[in-house]
């Protein structure tokens, strides 16, 4: 088991600008037959674990959906990061190309020595597979990483599980920090901030009439979402290119002070930002949660409060 130090722990991505060209992502079928290294994975969230199982690899081998949507839908986890985050986060790692695998119960059925044979070895002409030490494979997840070992046609490489703050980095414990709210943790737990995408939508315009006009975004039901409350983040609307980065005050919940009835709602107040921005797609990156949602007995105390959040949010952020 690897342990990593905790001012480590969000220093693992590559910069953007290091990479020499963008990432290939491509479909199993239309993968080029090629000597590769290929990381193989589900990186739900490409954590550290996943980081360290990718790195020095030039291919990343996933699956598109998740595999226990198909296999075991009733246990299926809400996700981290939909495909196209997970892509950029793997873009970051000096990756040459994504490998999608479209996964269905055909492909479900596969045994474990047709996944190697047809897949690793005849398809993508593998010379080096790395996995994860937990990895499972093959119809019932009957191969392991014991069984990948064995074939003479590449060579295999096992990362052990990592460590942070003495627990092991997993999918699963990094979603129930999300869900608890504790993007902080989950942050380090990731090597990079937890974020949510969506377009943006119409509110009810509560936030305009109180003096802080938010951009909404529904969140989808496939994903993780923080527990409701407060919190600071940094908001990216990619249509705004260098300019579209700004910090956000972002409350995530129901505005129990207006009996609303809705479901819950993301609403981001961009700090010095004015312009219209619905139907553009938003990316909230979250730094850390400044507290809970809470009732107030009048808008007037919900304002007070609101501007306190705003200013707690300049001052780390800027």
């Amino acid at each position: 088991m690897t342990s990593i130090p905790d001012n480590m722990s969000n220093k693992t991505q590559t910069p953007e600008s290091a990479r020499q060209k963008p990432m290939k992502i491509t479909t199993l079928s239309d993968a080029q037959h090629r000597h590769r290294h290929i990381a193989i994975g589900e990186f739900d969230g490409v954590h550290l674990g996943h980081r360290d199982v990718i790195r020095g690899a030039d291919t990343v081998l996933t699956f598109e959906p998740h595999p226990r949507s198909i296999v075991a839908p009733q246990g299926a986890p809400k996700l981290i990061t939909p495909l196209s985050v997970k892509a950029d986060l793997i873009a970051t790692q000096g990756v040459e190309e994504l490998v999608v695998i479209p996964f269905d119960n055909t492909f479900a059925h596969q045994s474990p020595q047709e996944f190697i044979d047809r897949i690793l070895v005849d398809k993508l002409s593998a010379a080096i597979v790395s996995v994860g030490e937990n990895f499972r494979f093959g119809h019932r997840a009957s191969g392991d990483v014991n069984f990948l070992g064995q074939h003479g046609s590449f060579e295999t490489r096992i990362s052990p599980l990592v460590e942070v703050e003495g627990e092991v980095v997993t999918s699963t414990h990094i979603r129930g920090l999300i869900v608890a709210g504790d993007v902080e943790s989950a942050n380090r737990f990731l090597g990079s901030e937890y974020q949510i995408r969506g377009v943006i939508t119409n509110g009810d315009g509560r936030g305009h009439k109180l003096g802080f006009p938010t951009a909404n975004i529904v969140p989808d039901e496939e994903l993780v979402h923080p527990g409701n409350g407060v919190y600071a983040c940094r908001a990216v609307i990619p249509s705004q290119g260098p300019e579209g980065t700004v910090p956000a005050a972002v409350n995530v919940g129901v505005s129990p002070t207006f009996d609303t009835g809705r479901g819950v709602l993301i609403e981001a107040y961009l700090l010095d930002f004015e312009g219209d921005l619905y139907g553009q797609e938003l990316r909230l990156k979250f730094i850390s949660r400044l507290r809970g949602e809470r009732r107030f007995d009048t808008s007037e105390e919900l304002v007070e409060e609101m501007h306190r959040d705003v200013e707690y949010v300049r001052r780390t952020l800027t």
